[in-house]
């Protein structure tokens, strides 16, 4: 039992070793991520639509959670862009934006999200979010970071603006642009502004003046925190509220309250798909950025109790009025510089945002939603990477094609849409290039015993002996790809006596392509030739030995393919270039 409670208790183990220099670089952490935070977490709230205080709610109990269930010692757990604006188009299809339904709604979905996370994980199904390629995967968070800019644009604009992809919102800006509030639009074109300039230049600016680089950087990422001082100074001073310019207003202040998620079947149903679809899109993006801090310090992460971290943050969400959840890259990154030591980190940042809102929420009446939409945009435009395109084009045509209809469709008709088409088509892609393996007809490099590519090698072959290497597993989906190239090549041979199948590349054989070798064992047996194989691994071949397929093969299994061809040939091997044309 103590054992198995480490395992799904990773705090058990990092806990026991808990000292004071751990627990000062976390404070520190928490308090630059706490400063970060908070005008990120109002910001991502009003992206999923939601009252600005749920973003705080969804940043306290949530990272608690993932400090006792998560294995990454830098992930700051929290809302974060996409994962909100899937929220929106999911739960504004059952529900009117801003109406307690829809508030419901979002609870409910951080329920459904964590218990699938928690599930996946139980049952060590983390490889699922595999089927997520990373060109996919980029080009979704491209293409949803282009609609989420320009969702925010109605805010900076002034103006009313509606739809769920990037040909609606452009419409309906184009159509409400006669609207445009004059004060409205400074407000967020300065904070717009000021943000991208914190982001390049106020570091170097004060390192410049002589501050230590550390806080300097400090200073830099509590820029948002500057912008929002600012505006709400302005928006008091010069009661810009009466002027038109939309106010967060009223902020709950106090702890996040305890909520329940609505237990209806009706609406689980309908936010199934959407709960499932956050749930792999936030996994991916969290264990990739955990994995890639994790292996700077030469540290590991459990994937599947990292979806149970996940998992208990959103469930832990859903109790305490906030929405889904996940892994931030933005702040996990900084977390990670500000030289976080252990996931008490995050629990730090916890007590530090509960404070903020037991605090500071009044403060926050006179904040314009203008300056909360130029946090938004400057931070997703810095994940837009069209990029991504060219070097998919330039490696993989394949993969380009999974990227391009990604971006397309999560553009034309939405986030949902175009994460579904992503996997859909890296699976269809998947499938298409498995089922037409690549093979080649190999024959021996001079003076060695190695065999290689006759189209890439000059090697000596034997016109008795045919040699076709697979490189790729056998299963029902390319089993008779197999059998028409080995047919079309032994038809092409009328001298041939023996083909070998080189099979080092093969890991495994399911029974359509074991039916497969066994018709082809038949009809070469039939035109006088035997069929033999070679370099079988071990696991392919116990399964081998389960059946009769090695009594009825005409030929033998050989260790290696230079005992294959020197038995066969009879004589050692010499001569010329290989005049064979391989497959694939």
């Amino acid at each position: 039992m103590p054992e198995l409670l480490r395992r799904y208790l990773p705090i058990l183990q990092w806990g026991r070793t808990y000292d004071r220099q751990q627990a000062g670089s976390d404070l520190l952490a928490a308090v630059i991520v706490t400063i970060m935070l908070v005008p990120q977490s109002l910001a991502y709230a009003l992206l999923a639509g939601l009252p600005a205080e749920m973003g705080i709610y969804a940043s306290i109990v949530p990272i608690l959670l993932y400090a006792v269930f998560g294995t990454s010692k830098a992930l700051a757990v929290g809302p974060v862009a996409v994962v909100s604006l899937m929220t929106a188009a999911a739960i504004g299809k059952i529900a009117v934006p801003g109406s307690a339904e829809y508030i419901a709604a979002a609870i409910t979905l951080a329920f459904l999200s964590g218990l699938m996370l928690m599930a996946l994980g139980l049952l060590q199904l983390g490889f699922l979010a595999n089927f997520l390629s990373h060109p996919v995967i980029a080009g979704f968070i491209t293409a949803s970071g282009i609609i989420i800019a320009t969702s925010q644009l109605k805010h900076v604009l002034g103006v009313p603006a509606e739809g769920h992809n990037l040909y609606e919102l452009a419409g309906s800006l184009l159509t409400h642009s006669g609207g445009l509030n004059p004060h409205t639009f400074l407000i967020g074109a300065i904070s717009a502004g000021f943000l991208f300039w914190v982001r390049k230049g106020l570091k170097p600016l004060l390192t410049g003046w002589g501050i230590p680089a550390r806080l300097a950087d400090v200073m830099a990422k509590a820029g948002p925190v500057g912008a929002v001082a600012l505006t709400i100074l302005a928006a008091w001073w010069f009661d810009l509220g009466s002027k038109g310019v939309a106010l967060v207003g009223d902020v709950p202040q106090g702890l996040p309250p305890l909520t329940m998620p609505v237990f209806s079947f009706d609406m689980w149903l309908a936010l199934a798909g959407s709960a499932m679809l956050i749930s792999v899109i936030g996994f991916v993006e969290s264990v990739s950025v955990a994995q890639t801090l994790a292996a700077r310090r030469r540290q590991r992460i459990d994937p599947d109790q990292e979806l149970i971290g996940l998992g208990a943050a959103n469930v832990g969400a859903a109790f305490s009025g906030g929405y889904p959840v996940t892994g931030g890259f933005a702040r996990s990154v900084v977390n990670f510089d500000a030289g976080a030591a252990t996931p008490a980190a995050g629990a730090f940042t916890a007590v530090g945002l509960a404070f903020a809102s037991l605090t500071l929420t009044p403060l926050l009446y006179f904040l314009p939603k203008a300056t909360l939409a130029a946090t938004i945009i400057v931070a997703v435009l810095s994940l837009v990477d069209f990029s991504i395109l060219k070097k998919t084009w330039i490696y993989s045509k394949a993969d380009f094609l999974a990227v391009a209809s990604t971006i397309l469709i999560t553009l034309g008709f939405g986030v949902e849409a175009g994460v579904t088409t992503g996997v859909l088509v890296s699976i269809l892609i998947h499938l298409y290039k498995s089922s037409r393996p690549h093979m080649a007809v190999v024959g021996q490099v001079p003076g060695t015993e190695y065999y290689r590519n006759v189209l890439r090698h000059k090697v000596i072959t034997d016109e008795h002996i045919l040699t076709v290497r697979v490189d790729e597993s056998l299963y029902f989906a390319n089993a008779r790809y197999l059998e028409d190239a080995i047919y079309d090549l032994a038809s092409r041979r009328p001298k041939l006596k023996h083909v070998i199948l080189m099979a080092p590349a093969i890991n495994a054989i399911d029974m359509s392509a074991l039916e497969s070798l066994e018709a082809i064992n038949e009809r070469l047996k039939a035109g006088g030739v035997t069929f033999h194989m070679s370099e079988v691994k071990g696991p392919v071949m116990d399964r081998l030995k389960r059946t009769d397929f090695l009594d009825e093969l005409t030929g033998k299994v050989f260790l290696s393919q230079h005992q294959a061809v020197s038995e066969l040939a009879g004589k050692p091997r010499r001569g010329g270039a290989a005049k064979s044309k391989p497959v694939g």
